[in-house]
């Protein structure tokens, strides 16, 4: 790829991540303020996660950003093992506590109320998630960054999960379900483990993690 073409490419990669960004601190905040509101630990679950990979997505725009600036990459890359340590071990706790809360609340009987705003939000994660997965993967694969692609494989992994919680949220409004946001919830921890063990095997160098951690 010539250089000015290489260069193009870089700086839609910092677009898309500054989009990606953006949407992770929207669809954090609404979905733990409306799973809190609504009692709902799938939807607290969901934003957690957006949290985390709002984290790694920052990091990965930190070295798109210096890739543009032309300097040096060596530096960046401790940044990002350092940071798939930190993403890594915080979902695989988020699992934990999912799994010990999804089990509390199906013990004592405790169920989510409707949240209209978090099947809104479900909706429209799942619609957009899979765009901005298939932008990175193209984007990536045109400059050669490893991590930009796993970014990619990460969103995917997000709308998988918005629409396992649009399920849950969907079944509670109509039929009242008071047991599904827990199973919901159950439901999520594949694909928080999936990504926190990926995260860790980045930090670990293993070459075919994902996790968004290393290129």
């Amino acid at each position: 790829m010539a250089t000015g073409t290489h260069e193009a490419s870089v700086k839609k990669g910092v677009n898309i991540e500054i989009v990606s960004i953006i949407w992770m601190v929207i669809e954090a905040a609404i979905a733990i303020g409306s799973g809190i509101i609504a009692h709902s630990l799938s939807l607290v679950a969901f934003g957690a996660d957006s949290v985390i990979e709002l984290v790694a997505g920052g990091v990965l725009l930190w070295r798109l950003i210096i890739e543009v600036q032309g300097a040096s990459l060596a530096r960046v890359k401790k940044a990002e093992k350092a940071s798939s340590w930190v993403v890594g071990i915080a979902l695989l706790a988020l699992a934990v506590y999912i799994a010990v809360a999804s089990i509390v609340k199906l013990v004592t009987h405790q169920g989510a109320e409707t949240s209209l705003l978090g099947i809104g939000l479900a909706m429209a994660s799942g619609i957009i998630m899979p765009y901005l997965s298939r932008a990175k993967k193209r984007i990536g694969s045109e400059i050669g960054s490893k991590a930009l692609r796993s970014d990619g494989s990460c969103s995917i992994v997000c709308a998988y999960m918005a629409w396992i919680v649009l399920a849950g949220v969907v079944l509670t409004a109509l039929l009242g379900w008071w047991w599904i946001d827990a199973i919901a919830a159950l439901g999520l921890i594949y694909y928080v483990v999936k990504e926190g063990w990926e995260a860790v095997q980045g930090a670990l160098g293993q070459e075919d993690a994902c996790g968004c951690c290393h290129d």
